[in-house]
């Protein structure tokens, strides 16, 4: 009826079912375990008004099996994501799965419990394991931003290096970079800041980097209304 997935490994389907509706996947190695995928196969749906609570156990000898309440699955909703690096072991509450014989040091356990959907609702996971597709989307940011930057400076040259040519436009690496600091600040102060941002007037001398909102589309930069630029060469010049 479920399904339980990590990256990089096969899915199990091997769930133990230890009471009527309760089920649990042995998770080996989970301290090299970030996040888990608890899903429905699709063979047997929840019975109406019915949904599933997911669970998460270490393996702790000292304190006992401790759960923690991960989050829900449902028929509207039969798969969900959840991060398990940054829980704390010896911390839980109250669950459904009675005693249970004790794990091997290195292997956890996930489980699901069916149990009513109004019930569910008034349950609350815990806030660590939720996997925030915002986090997702400053995370890449961040990657493209350090690409950008990691790429334009492998192209740098010096002044003394540089030779005169009308057809290619420099640019100071110093620009790029604060243009990086600056989009990592408002990042921080607000992820979705770029979807009301509009383009300010930069210094003349930097106006192509305003205009291309996709620059690696485009194979010429706009100076002005009145006409075109030349491209930009790959050069980029330090300062």
């Amino acid at each position: 009826m479920f399904g339980c997935l990590v990256a990089g490994r096969l899915v199990q389907t091997d769930a133990q079912q230890v009471a009527g509706d309760k089920f649990v996947f042995n998770l080996p190695d989970y301290e090299n375990v970030n996040h888990v995928v608890v899903f429905m196969l699709g063979t047997v749906p929840f019975p109406a008004g019915m949904g599933g609570a997911v669970y998460f156990s270490f393996p702790d000898p000292a304190a006992g099996q401790v759960w923690q309440l991960l989050g829900f699955i449902t028929n509207e909703k039969p798969s969900a994501m959840f991060k398990i690096s940054g829980l704390k072991a010896g911390v839980g509450g109250e669950h459904p799965f009675g005693v249970m014989a004790p794990q091997a040091a290195s292997v956890a356990q996930v489980g699901v419990s069916m149990e009513p959907l109004d019930q569910l609702a008034q349950q609350t996971p815990v806030s660590n394991a939720t996997v925030s597709a915002i986090d997702s989307f400053t995370q890449f940011t961040q990657k493209m931003l350090e690409s950008l930057y990691n790429y334009s400076s492998s192209y740098a040259v010096t002044q003394a290096q540089m030779s005169p040519n009308p057809t290619e436009t420099f640019i100071p690496t110093s620009s790029i970079l604060r243009w990086y600091e600056n989009f990592q600040r408002r990042m921080a102060q607000n992820p979705g800041f770029w979807k009301t941002r509009k383009c300010e007037p930069p210094p003349l001398t930097l106006l192509p980097l305003c205009r291309v909102s996709q620059p690696w589309l485009q194979p010429a930069i706009t100076h002005s209304a009145t006409g075109p630029s030349p491209p930009i060469s790959a050069a980029i010049m330090t300062s």
